[in-house]
């Protein structure tokens, strides 16, 4: 098997949004048309390195 050209930056972030919403890897793998092992290599690499430059922190909101 040939390798696959790299992930364009919008898949990846569809990769790491679809996992931070619950999807499995196998689904997640189909939606965006890679292979499994490139969607662990994606979000290992994401929650390595953050979730990017826009690094504010963020406050719960309460609901009363």
């Amino acid at each position: 098997m040939g390798k696959r050209k790299d992930l364009s930056e919008f898949d990846k972030g569809q990769i790491v949004m679809a996992r931070r919403l619950g999807q499995n890897i196998s689904k997640t793998a189909a939606l965006v048309g890679c292979s499994r092992s490139a969607v662990v290599s994606i979000c290992q690499k994401w929650s390595k390195e953050g979730a990017g430059v826009n690094n504010k922190p963020r406050h719960k909101m309460v609901l009363k």
